[in-house]
């Protein structure tokens, strides 16, 4: 799953652990830093951790850029990791940078934990509700965007979709990448959650049949609800079958956690949450009896989510 939980010859204590690295996905390398350290903590988040112990940072630093380019991008890179893992309340105490023909930006994050700080994934029960907290589309928007200065791929788009709303759901995207799933990892807690997965690389749908097929019970993920950044449904439609948006296998990057809840304890995750993050969480499906299979309805309900980023 998410983090690998290892019980220390220590009593009672185990080891929660997780790594990842990525390539830059937007143009702004200090966003890009914050981006890569949420990414690395949301699998920590994903099972009910709320504190990370240390990070540790793994760099690739590109022997294509001129000095220059080296001095300015990579303290840029730097800087908004260090400063996400801070805001996060942990500190980056080691890792390895390495000179390569690529940049990679990605990270480990540690903590020790008794088994009441963490929430085991497999325990979705029949009833159960699932919960998303952040909206879906960030690798439309990032590629859109940068199909603005791509004259025979923005063609493909423009008539559904104006400069301005691209931009707008780059810079929403951005802002949503770079946010931490801690308090949605701190309500897990508080409303009872029976598991969770972030999603990111494999969509929407990939990582919900990676965690249904996880679970102690013979349950299924149905999933009715499919809130996306404004404009990105039709931009992916427009792209024929190129994201597979809708069909739920569009790419996240350090995307919302797809959490099980107890269906009457929801509401209240999802208004608490908004009112700590001042972000909207959906209830976007349900747990149902059946063999550890996840889907998306034939015709899901999209929800437009307007970008609060000017």
């Amino acid at each position: 799953m998410d983090s690998c939980v290892v019980p220390l010859r220590q009593g009672g204590l185990s080891l929660v652990q997780t790594t990842d690295f990525f390539y830059p996905l937007v143009d702004d390398p200090y966003m890009q830093g914050k981006i890569a350290c949420a990414n690395v903590l949301s699998d920590l988040y994903a099972m009910g951790v709320k504190t990370c112990d240390n990070m540790l940072m793994l760099l690739g630093v590109s022997n294509k850029m001129s000095d220059k380019e080296r001095d300015t991008v990579v303290p840029l890179i730097i800087r908004g990791f260090k400063d996400l893992a801070e805001e996060a309340g942990t500190m980056v105490q080691g890792g390895q940078t390495v000179l390569n023909p690529w940049v990679t930006i990605g990270g480990v994050a540690t903590t020790v934990c008794p088994p009441n700080e963490f929430i085991e994934p497999g325990n979705a029960v029949v009833g159960d509700v699932l919960v998303l907290t952040k909206p879906l589309g960030t690798q439309v928007a990032v590629n859109a965007h940068q199909w603005l200065d791509e004259p025979e791929r923005w063609n493909r788009i423009r008539l559904v979709v104006s400069e301005e709303d691209v931009e707008r759901a780059y810079q929403e995207s951005m802002f949503l990448m770079s946010k931490l799933n801690r308090t949605a990892a701190k309500l897990m807690h508080k409303y009872n959650a029976h598991g969770a997965t972030d999603i990111t690389g494999f969509g929407l749908l990939g990582h919900a049949k990676n965690l249904v097929q996880h679970q102690k019970n013979e349950v299924s993920f149905t999933i009715h609800n499919l809130p996306v950044i404004a404009k990105m449904a039709a931009v992916a439609k427009a792209c024929g079958n190129m994201f597979q948006l809708l069909q739920g296998y569009s790419a996240e990057t350090s995307g919302g956690l797809l959490i099980c809840l107890p269906r009457e304890q929801a509401a209240s995750f999802c208004k608490d949450i908004e009112g700590e993050d001042k972000l909207q969480s959906w209830i976007i499906g349900i747990v149902e009896k059946g063999q550890r299979k996840a889907r998306i309805i034939d015709k899901p309900r999209v929800i437009e989510v307007t970008p609060k980023i000017a």
